[in-house]
Protein backbone atom coordinates (compact mmCIF):
# COMPACT_ATOMS: atom_id res chain seq x y z
CA UNK A 1 0.00 0.00 0.00
CA UNK A 2 1.61 3.28 -1.10
CA UNK A 3 1.42 6.26 1.19
CA UNK A 4 -0.93 9.17 0.47
CA UNK A 5 0.51 12.05 -1.53
CA UNK A 6 -1.37 14.65 0.51
CA UNK A 7 -0.17 15.25 4.08
CA UNK A 8 -3.75 16.19 4.99
CA UNK A 9 -5.09 12.80 3.89
CA UNK A 10 -7.36 11.11 6.44
CA UNK A 11 -5.68 9.32 9.33
CA UNK A 12 -7.13 5.99 8.17
CA UNK A 13 -5.15 6.26 4.93
CA UNK A 14 -1.89 6.92 6.73
CA UNK A 15 -2.46 3.99 9.07
CA UNK A 16 -3.30 1.71 6.16
CA UNK A 17 -0.10 2.76 4.40
CA UNK A 18 1.95 2.20 7.55
CA UNK A 19 0.54 -1.19 8.58
CA UNK A 20 -0.92 -2.70 5.43
CA UNK A 21 -4.14 -3.24 7.36
CA UNK A 22 -7.10 -1.07 8.25
CA UNK A 23 -7.15 0.44 11.72
CA UNK A 24 -10.42 1.72 13.14
CA UNK A 25 -10.28 5.49 13.58
CA UNK A 26 -12.37 6.88 16.43
CA UNK A 27 -10.63 10.23 16.89
CA UNK A 28 -8.77 12.30 14.32
CA UNK A 29 -6.70 15.46 14.44
CA UNK A 30 -3.50 16.88 12.98
CA UNK A 31 -1.34 15.60 15.84
CA UNK A 32 -2.43 12.02 15.17
CA UNK A 33 -1.97 12.40 11.42
CA UNK A 34 1.50 13.86 11.92
CA UNK A 35 2.53 11.01 14.22
CA UNK A 36 1.14 8.40 11.84
CA UNK A 37 3.11 9.76 8.90
CA UNK A 38 6.39 10.09 10.83
CA UNK A 39 9.57 9.16 9.02
CA UNK A 40 13.25 9.34 9.91
CA UNK A 41 15.09 12.18 8.14
CA UNK A 42 18.83 11.92 7.48
CA UNK A 43 19.27 14.69 4.90
CA UNK A 44 18.86 18.37 5.70
CA UNK A 45 19.17 21.82 4.20
CA UNK A 46 21.95 24.15 5.33
CA UNK A 47 19.45 26.25 7.28
CA UNK A 48 20.50 26.54 10.91
CA UNK A 49 18.32 25.38 13.77
CA UNK A 50 18.43 28.17 16.37
CA UNK A 51 19.72 27.18 19.78
CA UNK A 52 16.75 28.88 21.40
CA UNK A 53 14.40 26.68 19.36
CA UNK A 54 16.23 23.55 20.49
CA UNK A 55 15.99 24.77 24.09
CA UNK A 56 12.28 25.37 23.65
CA UNK A 57 11.69 21.92 22.18
CA UNK A 58 13.77 20.36 24.96
CA UNK A 59 11.64 22.10 27.57
CA UNK A 60 8.48 20.83 25.88
CA UNK A 61 9.87 17.29 25.66
CA UNK A 62 10.81 17.26 29.34
CA UNK A 63 7.17 17.91 30.19
CA UNK A 64 6.59 14.24 29.26
CA UNK A 65 5.55 11.71 31.92
CA UNK A 66 8.18 11.11 34.61
CA UNK A 67 8.18 7.92 36.65
CA UNK A 68 7.13 8.83 40.21
CA UNK A 69 8.06 12.46 39.42
CA UNK A 70 11.75 11.50 39.76
CA UNK A 71 12.71 13.51 36.64
CA UNK A 72 15.65 11.34 35.59
CA UNK A 73 16.26 12.45 32.00
CA UNK A 74 18.72 15.04 30.70
CA UNK A 75 19.26 16.50 27.23
CA UNK A 76 22.67 17.72 26.07
CA UNK A 77 22.41 20.11 23.11
CA UNK A 78 25.75 19.81 21.32
CA UNK A 79 26.30 23.27 19.86
CA UNK A 80 30.05 23.91 19.87
CA UNK A 81 31.84 22.86 16.68
CA UNK A 82 34.62 20.98 18.47
CA UNK A 83 32.13 19.00 20.51
CA UNK A 84 30.17 18.11 17.37
CA UNK A 85 33.31 16.98 15.59
CA UNK A 86 34.43 14.85 18.52
CA UNK A 87 31.09 13.05 18.66
CA UNK A 88 30.86 12.67 14.87
CA UNK A 89 34.24 10.96 14.92
CA UNK A 90 32.77 8.34 17.27
CA UNK A 91 29.90 7.70 14.81
CA UNK A 92 31.63 6.78 11.53
CA UNK A 93 28.65 4.75 10.27
CA UNK A 94 26.29 7.70 10.79
CA UNK A 95 27.61 10.53 8.58
CA UNK A 96 24.39 12.50 9.10
CA UNK A 97 25.54 13.00 12.70
CA UNK A 98 28.21 15.29 11.29
CA UNK A 99 26.03 16.96 8.65
CA UNK A 100 22.87 17.66 10.65
CA UNK A 101 22.41 21.31 11.68
CA UNK A 102 21.51 20.22 15.20
CA UNK A 103 22.59 17.32 17.40
CA UNK A 104 21.45 16.34 20.87
CA UNK A 105 22.20 13.49 23.26
CA UNK A 106 19.48 12.14 25.52
CA UNK A 107 20.73 10.80 28.83
CA UNK A 108 19.43 8.87 31.79
CA UNK A 109 20.29 10.57 35.09
CA UNK A 110 20.20 8.77 38.43
CA UNK A 111 22.76 11.15 39.91
CA UNK A 112 20.19 13.76 40.95
CA UNK A 113 18.18 11.19 42.88
CA UNK A 114 21.27 10.07 44.77
CA UNK A 115 22.17 13.67 45.56
CA UNK A 116 18.66 14.28 46.87
CA UNK A 117 19.26 11.44 49.33
CA UNK A 118 22.53 13.02 50.44
CA UNK A 119 20.89 16.42 50.88
CA UNK A 120 17.96 15.02 52.86
CA UNK A 121 20.04 12.55 54.88
CA UNK A 122 18.19 9.41 53.72
CA UNK A 123 19.85 6.17 52.69
CA UNK A 124 19.71 5.19 49.01
CA UNK A 125 18.53 1.60 49.46
CA UNK A 126 17.22 0.85 45.96
CA UNK A 127 20.65 0.44 44.37
CA UNK A 128 19.66 -2.32 41.94
CA UNK A 129 18.59 -2.75 38.31
CA UNK A 130 15.60 -0.44 38.67
CA UNK A 131 17.89 2.50 39.50
CA UNK A 132 19.30 2.14 35.97
CA UNK A 133 16.14 1.03 34.21
CA UNK A 134 13.96 3.95 35.31
CA UNK A 135 16.19 6.75 33.93
CA UNK A 136 16.84 4.77 30.74
CA UNK A 137 13.10 4.46 30.09
CA UNK A 138 12.48 8.09 30.99
CA UNK A 139 15.18 9.26 28.57
CA UNK A 140 13.45 7.23 25.85
CA UNK A 141 10.10 8.83 26.64
CA UNK A 142 11.64 12.31 26.47
CA UNK A 143 13.35 11.45 23.18
CA UNK A 144 10.02 10.39 21.65
CA UNK A 145 8.37 13.54 22.92
CA UNK A 146 11.13 15.68 21.44
CA UNK A 147 10.66 14.03 18.03
CA UNK A 148 6.93 14.83 18.07
CA UNK A 149 7.62 18.41 19.15
CA UNK A 150 10.30 18.88 16.49
CA UNK A 151 8.10 17.54 13.70
CA UNK A 152 5.30 19.88 14.76
CA UNK A 153 7.45 22.86 13.74
CA UNK A 154 8.63 21.28 10.48
CA UNK A 155 11.93 19.76 11.59
CA UNK A 156 13.10 16.27 10.73
CA UNK A 157 14.96 13.96 13.10
CA UNK A 158 17.08 10.82 13.13
CA UNK A 159 17.74 8.97 16.41
CA UNK A 160 21.18 7.37 16.74
CA UNK A 161 21.51 4.45 19.13
CA UNK A 162 25.15 4.01 18.02
CA UNK A 163 25.98 6.69 20.58
CA UNK A 164 26.17 3.69 22.96
CA UNK A 165 28.81 1.90 20.88
CA UNK A 166 31.61 3.86 22.56
CA UNK A 167 30.03 5.11 25.79
CA UNK A 168 33.28 5.86 27.61
CA UNK A 169 34.38 8.29 24.90
CA UNK A 170 30.91 9.85 24.60
CA UNK A 171 30.78 10.37 28.36
CA UNK A 172 34.21 11.99 28.28
CA UNK A 173 33.26 14.39 25.45
CA UNK A 174 30.05 15.40 27.21
CA UNK A 175 31.53 15.46 30.72
CA UNK A 176 28.95 13.01 32.06
CA UNK A 177 29.44 12.24 35.77
CA UNK A 178 28.83 8.94 37.53
CA UNK A 179 25.26 7.61 37.26
CA UNK A 180 24.57 9.64 34.09
CA UNK A 181 24.69 7.75 30.79
CA UNK A 182 23.93 8.35 27.09
CA UNK A 183 20.82 6.62 25.75
CA UNK A 184 20.59 7.98 22.19
CA UNK A 185 21.74 10.80 19.98
CA UNK A 186 19.36 12.77 17.78
CA UNK A 187 20.05 14.57 14.51
CA UNK A 188 17.79 17.58 13.93
CA UNK A 189 17.35 19.73 10.85
CA UNK A 190 15.07 21.11 8.17
CA UNK A 191 14.44 18.22 5.72
CA UNK A 192 15.95 18.64 2.27
CA UNK A 193 13.61 16.25 0.49
CA UNK A 194 11.10 13.45 0.62
CA UNK A 195 11.83 10.25 2.54
CA UNK A 196 9.64 7.20 2.17
CA UNK A 197 7.69 6.15 5.23
CA UNK A 198 8.89 2.90 6.81
CA UNK A 199 6.08 0.35 7.17
CA UNK A 200 5.63 -1.41 10.50
CA UNK A 201 4.54 -4.82 11.68
CA UNK A 202 0.76 -4.89 11.64
CA UNK A 203 -1.03 -4.18 14.95
CA UNK A 204 -2.16 -7.80 15.16
CA UNK A 205 1.47 -8.61 16.04
CA UNK A 206 2.10 -5.78 18.48
CA UNK A 207 -1.17 -4.67 20.08
CA UNK A 208 -2.76 -7.02 22.62
CA UNK A 209 -5.95 -6.82 24.67
CA UNK A 210 -6.00 -8.25 28.20
CA UNK A 211 -3.35 -10.93 27.53
CA UNK A 212 -0.33 -11.26 25.28
CA UNK A 213 -1.11 -13.28 22.17
CA UNK A 214 1.81 -14.37 20.02
CA UNK A 215 0.14 -17.31 18.31
CA UNK A 216 0.36 -15.71 14.88
CA UNK A 217 3.89 -14.36 15.20
CA UNK A 218 5.50 -16.43 12.45
CA UNK A 219 2.78 -15.46 10.00
CA UNK A 220 2.99 -11.81 11.06
CA UNK A 221 6.74 -11.79 10.36
CA UNK A 222 6.26 -13.45 6.96
CA UNK A 223 3.50 -10.99 6.04
CA UNK A 224 5.67 -8.05 7.05
CA UNK A 225 8.70 -9.34 5.17
CA UNK A 226 6.63 -9.58 1.98
CA UNK A 227 4.96 -6.17 2.40
CA UNK A 228 8.18 -4.44 3.41
CA UNK A 229 9.97 -5.87 0.36
CA UNK A 230 7.43 -4.15 -1.89
CA UNK A 231 7.06 -0.84 -0.06
CA UNK A 232 10.55 -0.20 1.36
CA UNK A 233 12.98 -3.09 0.87
CA UNK A 234 16.13 -3.36 2.93
CA UNK A 235 18.83 -2.26 0.50
CA UNK A 236 22.11 -2.78 2.32
CA UNK A 237 22.96 -6.43 2.96
CA UNK A 238 24.90 -7.37 6.06
CA UNK A 239 27.94 -9.59 5.78
CA UNK A 240 27.16 -11.78 2.81
CA UNK A 241 30.66 -13.16 3.33
CA UNK A 242 29.48 -14.70 6.61
CA UNK A 243 25.84 -15.46 5.94
CA UNK A 244 25.63 -15.98 2.19
CA UNK A 245 24.18 -13.98 -0.69
CA UNK A 246 20.84 -15.73 -0.93
CA UNK A 247 17.80 -13.73 -2.03
CA UNK A 248 15.43 -12.31 -1.10
CA UNK A 249 17.01 -10.21 1.62
CA UNK A 250 14.12 -9.56 3.97
CA UNK A 251 13.67 -7.44 7.06
CA UNK A 252 13.76 -10.51 9.30
CA UNK A 253 16.96 -11.76 7.63
CA UNK A 254 18.54 -8.35 8.15
CA UNK A 255 17.58 -8.18 11.82
CA UNK A 256 18.69 -11.76 12.44
CA UNK A 257 22.06 -11.04 10.84
CA UNK A 258 22.42 -7.86 12.88
CA UNK A 259 22.04 -9.68 16.17
CA UNK A 260 24.03 -12.71 15.01
CA UNK A 261 27.14 -10.55 15.50
CA UNK A 262 28.34 -9.05 18.80
CA UNK A 263 27.25 -5.47 19.44
CA UNK A 264 27.92 -3.18 22.40
CA UNK A 265 29.47 -5.97 24.43
CA UNK A 266 31.09 -3.37 26.70
CA UNK A 267 27.85 -1.52 27.54
CA UNK A 268 27.16 -3.46 30.73
CA UNK A 269 30.70 -2.99 31.95
CA UNK A 270 30.45 0.76 31.28
CA UNK A 271 27.18 1.03 33.20
CA UNK A 272 28.75 -0.75 36.16
CA UNK A 273 31.88 1.42 36.01
CA UNK A 274 29.77 4.58 36.38
CA UNK A 275 28.29 3.22 39.58
CA UNK A 276 25.22 1.13 38.78
CA UNK A 277 24.51 -2.24 40.32
CA UNK A 278 22.34 -4.31 38.01
CA UNK A 279 21.14 -6.96 40.49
Amino acid sequence: MSEPKDAAAPLAEWLLARYGAEVAVVAENETLRSMARHRTMRHYTDRAVPLDLLRELAAVALAAPSKSDLQQADIVIVAEAGQRAALAELLPDNPWAKRAPGFLVFCGNNRRQRRVHELRGHAFVNDHLDAFFNPAVEAGIVLGSFVVAAESVGLGTCPISAIRNRPEEVAAVLGLPAHVFPVAGLCVGWPSGFTAMTPRLRPAATVHVDRYDGAGLDGDIAEYDARRDVVKPVRARRRDDLFGAEAPYTWSEDKARQYAQPERTGWGAFVRRIGFRLD
